[in-house]
Formats: C-alpha cells, structure tokens, sequence
C-alpha cells in the first residue's frame, strides 16, 4: 500500500469507494474489502449508506484505528447549524465516534464559503473530524477556500482520470499541499478496455484498469476511490502494488489527456478548462 501524507495522518493512495452500492450488498462489500487489504473507506450523507458502511466495517472485525473513513456533507446541509447537526447524523449512521476527512460535497454558491469551511473546522476542534477538505471545487473556489477562509484544506476530490485532465487543479493543489482524490478513476467502465492501457498492461501482465488505477496514485499526492460491487472487481483493482509504471508509459497516458467530464450536474460550478 502507498500512503500520503494528508496534515501528518496516513492517507492510503488507494480507497474504496462506496457511491451506489446500497443495503447488503454495501455491508458485504466493505467487509469484503477491508478483508483484502483496503484502508480507506468513502462514503457520503448523500449516499444514504453510512449505515451499511459502518456495519460492513464493524463486521469485518478491525480496529477503528486501523482505517482512513472519509465521508461527505451534502449542500443542503452548508449552514453553521446544519453542518454540526448532520456531523452528528452520520457519525450515529457510521457507528463511530469522529471521521478522518469531512468533505464539502459540491459547492453551494447561496451559503458563504467561510460559513461552511469555519462550522466545519469547529468539527476538527471538537475531535469529530481529523481533517476537512471539499470536492469538486475548480481552481477558483480552491482559491477562496485557501485564500480567504484561512482553514486548512486538506483534500480537494474530483473526477479525475486518463481521459480527464485535471491539470488546472493539480497544480494549484499541489502548491498548497492538498491532496487530490480521484473519484470515478476507472471513468465508470470506459477505461475497462482502453486501447492504449490494455497494450500497455500486456507488458505489466495487467488489466487496462489496474494500469489507469497506477497511473494516477503514481502521481504526486493523487488518492484514488474505485468502486467495487463484487469482490472479485475489488481484488483487481487492489492488485496494483506489484509494479510500477515506466517513465515512458506514463507520460503516453498523460498525453491522453482530454475533457471527457462524465459527471456534470447542472449545478456543478464552472469547470477549469483541459
């Protein structure tokens, strides 16, 4: 397993991302994941599987300390008072006493951004959360995060991978220190049978997957979350600490590049260009 620093916690560069997976099927999953080597764990309120998240991890029998828990506060949920009270809800969901990392789920632009990231830091002092971060936050907004709210960031998570440039919010992270999380880094299927990853993995004995899984947590501080639903997908995509990517193979990949966003809502702010 590759860890990165995130404000002097361990944060695993390879996550488990639970988006989807609902009732039993969620329990088990993160059983099973946990079971094949997997620390970290993503979930969300809006995900409304914080219950099966917590019992799948209580069920898999492992200290509390021994995992990286991120979870999500949805935009409804951006006022001062709100973010406490929903703090609370999902701790209770999650059978926890405090999380690792506590996200902004999207921007709100009708709540102040300091009202939001200052609530939420309150939640650090109080021992609810380890560190808070955002996601899906273009440049500008990493900026007013950073720049006016004076809150450590510690994390920005967006969609991120090979046919998706991320450029604009790499760098801009990288010079203050935040962490970026691919969500969908397998671009929800699309990457299964990629041309170019698949004539690459031939000389790694890979899947086309497991080379755009390596490529990104190659990266400098870059965490990836891929979900799985079956077991079996999950130890695939777990089996990428055996290799590593060349020079040459990587900067193919990188040249992929691209603005093929697959998740764009229409109240997702305005984009950084590719």
């Amino acid at each position: 397993m590759k860890f990165l620093d995130l404000q002097g916690a361990k944060f695993p560069a390879l996550g488990f991302g639970t988006w989807q997976l609902t009732g039993e099927q969620c329990t088990q999953a993160v059983k099973a994941a946990i079971n094949i080597g997997y620390r970290h764990i993503d979930t969300a309120q809006i995900y409304e599987n914080e219950g099966e998240v917590g019992q799948g991890i209580k069920n898999a029998g492992i200290s509390r300390k021994e995992l990286f828990v991120t979870t999500k506060i949805w935009t409804s949920n951006f006022t001062s008072a709100l973010v406490a009270s929903s703090m609370e809800e999902s701790l209770e969901k999650l059978g926890m006493d405090y999380v690792d990392l506590l996200l902004m789920h999207w921007p709100n632009p009708a709540i102040p951004l300091a009202e939001t990231l200052g609530a939420m830091q309150e939640l650090v002092k109080k021992g609810k959360t380890k560190a808070i971060g955002v996601s899906n936050f273009p440049v500008a907004l990493m900026r007013e995060a950073v720049e006016k709210c004076k809150v450590p960031v510690a994390c920005n998570q967006v969609e991120y991978h090979a046919m998706l440039s991320q450029k604009s919010v790499l760098n801009y992270a990288h010079g203050y220190g935040i962490i970026v999380t691919a969500y969908s880094p397998l671009g929800r299927g699309k990457l299964a049978n990629h041309p170019l990853l698949t004539e690459i993995g031939r000389k790694y004995g890979k899947t086309s997957s497991q080379i755009a899984l390596r490529w990104l947590i190659d990266q400098s501080n870059v965490a990836a979350i891929p979900k799985a639903a079956s077991e079996k997908n999950a130890k695939v995509n777990f089996d990428i600490f055996d290799f590593e990517l060349s020079a040459s193979d990587q900067k193919e990949i990188n040249a992929l590049g691209g603005d093929n966003r697959l998740i764009n809502p229409g109240f997702a702010p305005q984009w950084d260009a590719a």
